[in-house]
């Protein structure tokens, strides 16, 4: 059986609110480069001649083509501009994803993902249609109801931990599979691109994620990557 061809969609559609910060966090740096680029290039070195379709916001399509221009970032890449919501994003950056292919959707904001564990994953997702990394949740967890006062309440429903993992990216896709699930119309429990592919009813597998593969998100998340890279 061939090879399928290697696709990455790389979300980075959001204006970054939460990091408080005068640009979206995808282009704030790390080591002197945007996060947006260090998580490219880790595709890029885990797999040389992925095809890289990168989400961004339209008010920034400009402002990235003329950055990798002059900072000379080769990369090959199509831009295509986000939607009202994650959902929309991906499925707008679908449309340029043949059949028959695996196609890759990372967070932008992971740059510190390791190259063994992409080459991994995607080795992985040959043999099925979704692929969706995890890590066991460590904290001990609580259901809480905030009540008219703000103030939280314990609901009393107990949790068992043993059974509870985070879902990470990159979740990794036989193209024909997903295309079909972004088919669906939109719904609000879609959290990532695995819910989706649920949803529609294909079977997920899963596989070990990484603990250094944070989600940057906030102040405090920049400054736990930059202790990371040290």
């Amino acid at each position: 059986m061939m090879e399928r061809k290697k696709f990455v969609i790389v979300t980075a559609g959001g204006t970054g609110t939460r990091m408080g910060a005068s640009v979206p966090k995808q282009f704030l740096e790390l080591k002197g480069k945007p996060i947006l680029r260090l998580t490219i290039e880790k595709f890029l070195e885990a797999e040389p001649g992925i095809h890289v379709i990168t989400v961004l916001p339209e008010a920034h399509v400009a402002t990235w083509r003329e950055y990798c221009i002059k900072a000379d970032f080769n990369c090959p890449q199509r831009l295509v501009k986000g939607g009202f919501t994650r959902f929309h994003s991906v499925k707008n950056a679908l449309e340029y994803v043949p059949e028959g292919a695996l196609v890759a959707v990372q967070d932008g904001v992971r740059p510190l993902l390791s190259v063994e564990k992409i080459r991994t994953l995607f080795a992985a997702a040959e043999n099925v249609p979704a692929l969706v990394p995890v890590l066991p949740v460590t904290d001990t967890l609580k259901v809480l109801e905030k009540k008219a006062d703000g103030t939280l309440q314990a609901s009393g429903e107990p949790i068992d931990r043993s059974r509870i993992y985070g879902a990470q990216t990159p979740q990794i896709f036989h193209s024909e599979a997903i295309k079909a699930a972004y088919s669906q119309g939109y719904d609000t429990l879609f959290t990532d691109d695995a819910s989706v592919a649920e949803k529609y009813g294909i079977p997920l597998t899963f596989a070990e994620g990484e603990r250094y593969n944070i989600k940057i998100t906030t102040p405090e998340d920049l400054v736990l990557a930059r202790a990371i890279m040290m």
